[in-house]
């Protein structure tokens, strides 16, 4: 148990690192959990659909977890949701468009009983020892929330994803008043967005792209296809009415990013013209200068509608010269050699690209240096914790806030799984719980990991060897084979004597196995590994991996 005037804040991810945000708030029995996401896989997690948070801090302490609160939609923040609620059985609380957005993947799940409740900026909540206040701040996805957690020791501020733009697309303005009020009582600990720590200046409107869609569509003759986030419902929304200006009928492609338009367009966050929207069976009835394709592919996903069609693989949707294709997005850090290929084959097919932020299709949901400081500058915490960021961005925000007078001793740059206990009068570093990666493959979660990657990893680099042997089960002599299957390795046809010389070799290995008397599986599999590994690495400098096959008549 925690004592009675101390706080716990564990971040379980989203520090180093962008993506599965997960931070964990904890007064003597009683936790609160902020975010639940996930993280796509680098490049090296070889089959690997998504990355989690691990919670097993949650479930040793699982009767002590009150509530999850979500500040936004955005996968990074929500997508674990379907994997920790099958274990961990508690409310969540979130807007009505992140409710809706959950909802719907829950559903995916097979998930249906959760405990969704939805909450408005300025609503106020108490679970347990705590009260929990929410409020509006802007992002690239509508609905999204900074989180005060009111404890006996004091008050914790959560930013949440955000940035502070003035001119929104649906007006809704960052609550100023709101933060100044809490600053103004005091607050204990600030947690703040880190992502954009190291850009300087500001970070602009989400309207500046509207303003860059006017333009465009103002003067391209033919069809105009936009791909950005699904999620990204205020530049949906703003390709929407700008194709309604111009006159242009739209047909949304992908399906998360259909999924995502129902969703927003039933709760009211997007508002379609009567007549604009269309089903993409039906784009061929209309002049090219009359549509409007918004799909997904920003990133440069294999199997997305965008690759699918720059790749001319896609059913409805063919690129043709004339085209201006508008990728409204960045990519995120280990994507950038997918959206390069995609690009270099839209180029191909004959399409115009515009996909440069400096263009004006794209701006970032994340606030830059100057935002960061008027947010610290009107909360002026105790002490300061930077997240949702790599390393370096952490370190770029600790800066700011040593910079605006905060010591650097109430300033801690942490990494995931380290428990920071905090006092009214003194914070600190005391310990460390389990964290770190759960990989999902499939419908597996967690069975996958650093063994199983590294034989992934070495089949992807070098192939496979099965080495097929029937013995007597009585005298251990050889009946049948070695016969000798390779994949990835060698063609077989092209390397006949390679394969011959590499069977010689394995039956050498089973003629000593059987003079020495030897009749364990494990040791004469062992001894022809070592033999084939050997022989293999001096012909040809690769490593294939070896899996011999022993079958006793």
């Amino acid at each position: 148990m925690i004592e009675a005037d101390r706080l716990h804040v564990i971040p379980l991810g989203g520090l180093g690192e962008i993506g599965k945000n997960m931070m964990v708030i904890r007064y003597q029995d009683t936790i609160l959990v902020i975010d639940a996401g996930l993280m796509f896989p680098e490049e090296e997690l070889l089959g690997i659909d998504v990355v989690i948070p691990d919670i097993t801090y949650l479930l040793e302490n699982r009767e002590k977890v009150k509530a999850i609160l979500l500040t936004h939609g955005h996968e990074d923040h929500v997508g674990a949701l379907p994997y920790i609620l099958r274990d961990i059985d508690v409310p969540v609380y979130g807007t009505k468009l992140t409710m809706g957005i959950v909802e719907a993947k829950l559903r995916e799940h097979g998930l249906n009983g959760a405990r969704l409740n939805i909450v408005k900026p300025r609503d106020k909540l108490t679970l347990g020892p705590f009260e929990v206040e929410f409020i509006r701040v802007s992002h690239s996805i509508p609905d999204t929330l900074a989180i005060a957690v009111h404890s006996p020791v004091g008050t914790v501020l959560h930013t949440g994803d955000f940035k502070l733009d003035q001119t929104p697309v649906d007006g809704e303005v960052v609550d100023f008043r709101k933060f100044a009020e809490l600053g103004e009582r005091g607050v204990l600990l600030m947690m703040a967005d880190s992502t954009n720590a190291e850009k300087p200046g500001y970070t602009m409107s989400e309207r500046v792209v509207g303003n860059t869609f006017d333009e465009l569509f103002g003067r391209c003759q033919g069809r105009i296809i936009i791909t950005t986030f699904a999620s990204n419902v205020h530049r949906i929304q703003q390709a929407i009415s700008t194709a309604h200006k111009y006159n242009r009928k739209v047909a949304v492609v992908g399906r998360s990013m259909i999924n995502n338009v129902n969703i927003a367009r039933e709760l009211g966050y997007i508002a379609i013209p009567e007549g604009t929207l269309i089903d993409v069976e039906s784009i061929n009835r209309y002049p090219d200068n009359q549509l409007v394709i918004v799909t997904t592919g920003s990133q440069g996903e294999p199997m997305s509608a965008l690759t699918r069609m720059a790749s001319a693989d896609h059913r409805w949707v063919f690129i043709q010269p004339g085209d201006t294709v508008i990728i409204s997005a960045t990519p995120i850090p280990g994507n950038e050699k997918l959206v390069a290929r995609t690009i270099d084959l839209l180029f191909k097919q004959g399409a115009e690209v515009i996909y440069d932020r400096a263009t004006g299709v794209h701006v970032s949901g994340h606030a830059s240096q100057e935002e960061l400081k008027i947010l610290i500058n009107l909360i002026r915490p105790r002490y300061f914790i930077p997240v949702h960021g790599e390393y370096r961005h952490l370190k770029w925000h600790a800066r700011l806030a040593e910079n605006l007078g905060i010591p650097r001793s109430r300033i801690f740059v942490v990494e995931n799984g380290q428990i920071i206990d905090v006092g009214k009068k003194k914070a600190g570093i005391v310990g460390k719980v389990t964290s770190g990666r759960v990989l999902v493959d499939g419908l597996g979660v967690g069975d996958v990991g650093n063994i199983v990657l590294r034989d992934r990893k070495q089949l992807s680099s070098d192939g496979i060897i099965i080495v097929v042997v029937t013995i007597n089960k009585e005298t251990g002599t050889v009946i049948a084979g070695p016969d000798i299957v390779s994949r990835g390795f060698v063609y077989v046809r092209e390397s006949e004597q390679l394969i011959d010389d590499a069977r010689e070799r394995v039956r050498e290995a089973l003629q000593v196995c059987e003079m020495r008397g030897v009749t364990e599986w494990a040791t004469i599999k062992s001894q022809v590994r070592d033999v084939l590994n050997k022989y293999l690495y001096e012909k040809t400098k690769r490593r294939p991996m070896i899996l011999p096959i022993i079958m006793e008549v």
